[in-house]
């Protein structure tokens, strides 16, 4: 009977290790210089309702939607090129891979995350994620409702979960209690805003860049006092 490993690590990938908020400067950019300032600020709206609507952003969804407003434009080909070739690689926070790379000598990475089935999975194969983690890729729709797929994919005697959003942070130690270490990296525009860090509880590990990680020992994460 294989043993259970002592320790896994649940990675999120949007503005934890890879800087989604400059993906999206970059798409509103573009789609600026495309279709205009006007019919740009139109596919954010579509793309905030789906959001909404789905619980998890959908990029390509939002462009398929916005095609039946302006289905004789030719242009919409060049922006879902643009989305689906994106070089997310160039968008790894700095030090991204030396931490997977880290965690990987003290257990399991997993990667865990929300978003569609298309285009988030081709996020983390173009970023180098996926074979970063050897392949080993959760993405559900709502990720802190399906801890026991987690636990039964990747089971462990601990889990240290790494995420920009103290609300999944939050609502997943509630579920796990002390089998789970967070640690939560100040990055993106989830991890500065004041109404959201008043609402949520710290976690057990606060830090400034997902970089800094490679500072502490497995040790030092493990034996946080709860």
């Amino acid at each position: 009977m294989s043993t259970i490993p002592k320790v896994a690590f649940l990675l999120d990938v949007d503005n934890t290790l890879l800087d989604n908020d400059r993906v999206e400067r970059d798409l509103k950019n573009r789609l600026n210089h495309t279709f205009g300032e006007e019919r740009q600020e139109r596919y954010w709206a579509i793309f905030e309702d789906l959001r909404s609507e789905l619980g998890y952003a959908d990029y390509l969804g939002a462009l398929q939607r916005y095609r039946v407003e302006q289905i004789h434009d030719p242009n919409l080909l060049t922006i879902s090129t643009y989305l689906v070739d994106y070089p997310f690689a160039n968008r790894l926070f700095p030090g991204s891979l030396d931490v997977v790379d880290l965690l990987n000598t003290w257990g399991q990475t997993i990667i865990l995350s929300d978003g569609d089935v298309v285009f988030q999975p081709r996020k983390v194969e173009r970023s180098g994620l996926l074979d970063a983690v050897e392949g080993r890729v959760l993405i559900y729709i709502h990720k802190e409702q399906q801890l026991a797929d987690v636990e039964r994919l990747y089971p462990a005697q601990h889990y240290v979960l790494i995420d920009d959003k103290l609300r999944i942070l939050s609502a997943i130690k509630q579920v796990w209690g002390e089998r789970v270490t967070t640690i939560f990296p100040r990055q993106g525009h989830y991890a500065y805003d004041p109404k959201v860090i008043q609402q949520y509880p710290a976690a057990d590990i606060t830090i400034e860049r997902i970089g800094d990680l490679v500072n502490y020992s497995l040790d030092q994460i493990l034996n946080v006092r709860f």
